[in-house]
């Protein structure tokens, strides 16, 4: 397992081919068969045994070249078409099949008719005409497609002055939720799961579904930190990633593999992307990407490497069959991310980090209003809608109590962690729905069950499910008082109509932690505007030691300048917006500054810097200040992965999603 090739990591060396046996991918265990309205794909009518890229990648021209084989067996009787997602950035050259039965010769390709289709604003359709002898049930056939794909949303071409090291262009690819149908044409839909291989020195020899496959090719260095990881980065940034990391991925790896099973995928990569990355991080399996301007805090890097290892169970090996139940894999991988932290940092921790988090969860609640459908965890949405607008919080932190409100029924944490290794050992390399998971919960815990606790008045398994709000009750954290208390203190005095200086003075924050910082600059955010006299102590009191800490502290700090219209401080803003271009620090600042009197201030700031910005969030910023009316009501500065993070570039905001209520 310890050779276990990695996703595509193309370091401009020469290109290998790594052959690999496909193995049968399985379906989804459980008995229900969910329909996914973001596909257009008639997936249920094939089963996708393995798939093969052949990638041509072309810096200059900014385009890749290749083609791709499919290989389906065909389930269900009189199936005429196989219709595939795609997307208008991506040019079709060709389709042909191998004639069933024929020998292994090119003359026996047999070429098939095509068309493509409108289907939404994210995509459209690839429809391939099969003849009747290719569609026998329970027949292998091989689908060859020639493509040409150049600057669709999935991939991220960067110029050389947009990497850190300045020197050599980059590229890579995000999938996350249904952008990799611009990557190749697939079934872009997570209940479908199957092997795949490509050209580019690697294999991944168990089934994912298609948003997990990935691609960087760059300068790249790499240095080994563990048995089985190593860090993969730009010359300039690598010394830092490794040092930063040290012996911490091997050690929660093996705290996550006492607590839910064998690590599958063996290794554990981390690829560090320059600040144009348009998210925190990705658990592509075997190497995650993350965004290096992470590298900044310690305390984020590490929490947000805990949850991408925690993906390697919940998300990668089992994963949400439908977009609308995101909450199996986030909620699930935010309670196993904390167990792990909680095991090998400390209780104390774990519940700075979860009030932080739900202190987050309640400001966008108070934002969305109580009955905004999007705080369902089934979160029903129209056809059309893009699945990576309903990235949000309560995936992560509505689900996370959920899940701990499955931990408490138990009655003990360890009988739940058996629970969990039991549920990743049963639906391993398949895709579920909630029903599954619950099926299974009961089954497991018959006691339970017997007692009717899906039932239980006000607490019903439906109404988390399907009921929008907050979530219906949250863990006990009083264990992290002994760093929460003091950020509530200081919080107090500063509520106080005369703040007393000599109070505050005493409690000194240079010493505290990341997320004790934050919060306490989250909850002064959260009472903003503020008086001037108080902007100016606060300003005395902490602007200089604000300036030395990292730029999850920071974009807190100039976030309270901004709303708060302190001009002292705003050469702050100029001077980190000059030196910051990652979209998680930029926007929020941007849409402060518009949101009030300084957008003229922003303008200036924005013409001095949009050379080093990439085209996509320089034209986010360019609606931001030109083309829309920004209300106060910025996003949070970061969250976790993916999808824990900032939505994708060209996700819709929270307040413009339709969704079904």
């Amino acid at each position: 397992m310890a050779d276990l090739q990695r996703p595509t990591l193309c370091c401009c060396r020469k290109v290998l081919t790594v052959p690999t046996k496909p193995t049968e991918a399985p379906r989804a265990l459980g008995q229900f068969h969910p329909v996914d309205v973001a596909s257009a794909s008639n997936f249920h009518s094939f089963r996708l045994r393995h798939f093969h890229l052949d990638l041509n990648i072309n810096f200059a021209l900014k385009r890749m070249t290749g083609w791709q084989v499919l290989e389906l067996v065909p389930i269900q009787p009189g199936v005429q078409s196989l219709i595939l997602d795609t997307h208008p950035s991506l040019m079709i050259h060709s389709v042909d099949c191998k004639v069933p039965g024929a020998a292994g010769s090119s003359d026996n390709f047999l070429p098939l008719s095509y068309r493509l289709e409108p289907f939404t604003d994210y995509g459209s359709s690839l429809g391939i005409s099969l003849p009747a002898a290719m569609t026998r049930p329970h027949r292998a056939i091989r689908v060859t497609i020639r493509f040409t794909t150049t600057d669709g949303p999935a991939i991220w071409w960067l110029d050389a002055e947009l990497t850190c090291g300045q020197t050599r262009p980059l590229v890579f690819t995000q999938g996350h939720s249904v952008c990799n149908r611009s990557f190749f044409p697939c079934f872009d839909t997570p209940a479908v799961k199957s092997t795949y291989s490509a050209t580019v020195r690697f294999s991944m020899e168990f089934p994912v579904p298609a948003y997990l496959v990935a691609l960087v090719a760059g300068d790249l260095q790499h240095a080994d930190i563990g048995p089985r990881s190593r860090v993969w980065a730009e010359r300039c940034i690598l010394t830092c990633a490794v040092s930063k990391l040290g012996g911490s991925v091997e050690r929660c790896l093996n705290m996550a593999e006492e607590l839910f099973g064998p690590y599958v995928w063996g290794r554990y990569d981390i690829v560090f992307l320059p600040p144009s990355f348009p998210i925190v991080a990705m658990e592509n399996p075997c190497m995650t990407f993350i965004i290096s301007s992470i590298l900044e805090s310690q305390e984020f890097l590490l929490i947000d490497v805990i949850h991408e290892i925690a993906h390697g169970w919940f998300g990668n090996a089992v994963t949400n069959a439908t977009w609308e139940e995101m909450w199996l894999s986030e909620g699930l991988a935010t309670y196993a991310q904390r167990r792990i932290t909680t095991e090998a940092y400390g209780e104390a921790l774990t519940c700075l980090e979860t009030v932080f988090r739900l202190d987050a969860l309640h400001r966008q609640m108070r934002l969305l209003g109580d009955n905004n459908p999007v705080s369902k965890l089934q979160a029903k949405f129209d056809q059309g809608v893009n699945p990576s607008s309903l990235m949000n919080l309560f995936t992560y932190e509505k689900g996370f109590c959920f899940v701990s409100y499955l931990s408490q029924l138990c009655g003990n944490i360890k009988k739940f962690d058996m629970f969990l290794k039991a549920y990743i050992e049963q639906f391993r390399f398949s895709s579920v729905v909630a029903q599954d998971l619950l099926d299974f919960f009961l089954g497991f815990f018959p006691e339970l069950k017997e007692s009717c606790v899906a039932q239980r008045e006000g607490l019903e398994f439906e109404r988390w499910l399907n009921e929008c709000g907050p979530p219906l009750c949250e863990p006990d954290l009083s264990a992290g008082v002994v760093l929460t208390g003091p950020v509530q203190q200081l919080c107090d005095f500063w509520a106080e109509e005369s703040p007393d200086s000599e109070a505050i003075a005493n409690l000194d924050i240079s010493n505290w932690s990341t997320f004790q910082i934050v919060l306490f600059l989250d909850r002064l955010l959260d009472r903003s505007p503020l008086p001037q006299d108080v902007m100016s102590l606060l300003s005395s009191c902490y602007s200089a030691l604000m300036d030395e800490m990292n730029a999850e502290v920071r974009i807190r700090w100039l976030q309270i300048v901004v709303r708060n219209g302190f001009y002292p401080d705003l050469h702050r803003v100029r001077s980190f917006l000059q030196k910051h271009t990652s979209r998680m620090y930029t926007v929020p600042l941007y849409e402060d500054l518009c949101g009030g009197v300084l957008k003229c201030f922003a303008v200036e700031v924005f013409y001095q810097t949009q050379n080093r910005l990439h085209p996509n969030l320089r034209k986010t910023l360019q609606q931001i200040l030109f083309h829309s009316s920004q209300s106060n009501t910025a996003a949070e500065p970061s969250m976790l992965d993916a999808p824990s993070d900032p939505p994708p570039s060209g996700a819709m905001p929270l307040r413009d999603v339709n969704v079904s209520a």
